[in-house]
């Protein structure tokens, strides 16, 4: 099926997420990231729309949402997402994020700790450990970010993601898309993604499960503790594939998430 496309606004107008939906079941709502391509439905969410009604809306400045000059902050971004969530008359679900995304729904669920059900980390962003710095996917070379952003350069996921549209003006749409991608996130994050989440941590209280891919070149492993040590209900758990786990194995992930989402203590 082809998800559904709409725009929820809120401030008056001043900030509107574009935002895809399909699914059946409970809500969940999954934040994108940085190199997230394509129409915005990778192949996780079609499986996680199996099980649930997963809501993805863009970032505000990414692929029709708009809005980001209106926000201050990760904070604001968070209370932004709350007030989404209100305008969808949601009062709760279940949150998933790939790296900044992540960070997006650490946020929301550390500011407003209701929205949160449970909540699925994937390689989150978000904090910074001066001994282990995360490579600058903001400004890395084309060719080196490749490098990194996979277990496996030949992989059939990352040969999808770097093939580039056949027609020169999807092909210049695309790298615009892109830029204006990075720009508006690169607005939350730079120069280093230490915006103050450790101090809100302890404020979500929904369990969490972190997912880490075993070869991601990105976002060191070290990161997967330190999160969860700052998280009260925290799982971490390692799966098969490189910085970009949820394309890369996206079934694997999309069971974990699920197994998570659905068990409950006595089961």
């Amino acid at each position: 099926m082809t998800p559904t496309a709409r725009t929820v606004a809120i401030r008056d107008g001043a900030v509107t997420f574009r935002m895809l939906t399909d699914g059946h079941g409970p809500d969940l709502v999954y934040f994108h990231s940085f190199h997230d391509r394509g129409n915005g439905w990778p192949e996780l969410l079609a499986r996680l729309a199996e099980r649930f009604t997963v809501h993805a809306p863009f970032h505000p400045g990414v692929q029709g949402s708009e809005g980001v000059d209106h926000l201050d902050d990760v904070v604001d971004l968070g209370l932004a997402y709350d007030e989404m969530l209100a305008a969808m008359r949601i009062e709760s679900a279940f949150l998933v994020g790939h790296f900044f995304g992540a960070m997006a729904a650490a946020e929301l669920a550390s500011i407003c700790p209701g929205r949160a059900r449970k909540i699925a980390l994937l390689s989150p962003l978000g904090l910074w450990l001066d001994d282990k710095p995360l490579a600058d996917v903001l400004a890395l070379p084309a060719a080196d970010l490749d490098a990194l952003l996979w277990s496996g350069a030949s992989s059939a996921a990352a040969s999808r993601w770097r093939t580039l549209p056949e027609s020169e003006e999807e092909n210049v749409a695309a790298q615009i898309e892109q830029i204006q991608r990075l720009s508006a996130m690169g607005k939350f994050v730079w120069p280093i993604p230490d915006k103050g989440l450790q101090k809100r941590l302890h404020r979500l209280t929904a369990p969490a499960l972190i997912l880490w891919g075993s070869g991601d070149r990105v976002n060191p492993p070290a990161y997967s503790a330190e999160f969860a040590r700052y998280i009260a209900d925290a799982t971490v758990r390692e799966l098969p594939g490189g910085h970009m786990l949820h394309l890369e194995s996206p079934d694997a992930v999309a069971r974990a998430v699920t197994e998570f989402f659905s068990y409950a203590p006595g089961n």
